[in-house]
């Protein structure tokens, strides 16, 4: 009998993705290796797999997370989605890498959607 294969750092992230929206914390804590590690780029914070489920799960709102674009690299995959609880909307992309079958590699970026840059901080492009 052969083993199927292992799934895809861009299935995985999918995957991922689902179960946030979903609310369905088990399935996220599934996903994640025992010693993952996730990183916020955009606050320097590092969570291991229990805090990033918790932190997810404790969150206060209802958000929905709306994947938008996946790049597979095989064991490297990056997911671009667009993140709304209705008043708030944020951009994210999540870099990842699988072993295993689970993520044990996760780096998050997130931007508010609809920031104006600050003046001067981009040249006149009149």
């Amino acid at each position: 009998m052969t083993a199927a294969p292992e799934p895809s750092a861009a299935q995985l992230l999918t995957r991922l993705a689902a179960a946030v929206d979903d609310e369905d914390w088990s399935v996220l804590r599934a996903l994640l290796a025992d010693d993952a590690v996730v990183r916020y780029e955009h606050t320097g914070e590092e969570l291991d797999a229990t805090a990033y489920v918790a932190l997810n799960r404790d969150y206060p709102g209802r958000w929905r997370f709306e994947p938008q674009e996946v790049v597979d690299g095989g064991g490297r995959a990056v997911l671009r989605a667009r993140v709304s609880d209705g008043a708030e909307t944020h951009a994210v992309v999540v870099l990842a890498s699988v072993l295993g079958g689970r993520l044990v590699d996760l780096v998050e970026v997130w931007a508010e959607v609809g920031v104006q840059p600050g003046s001067g901080r981009r040249p006149d492009l009149g």
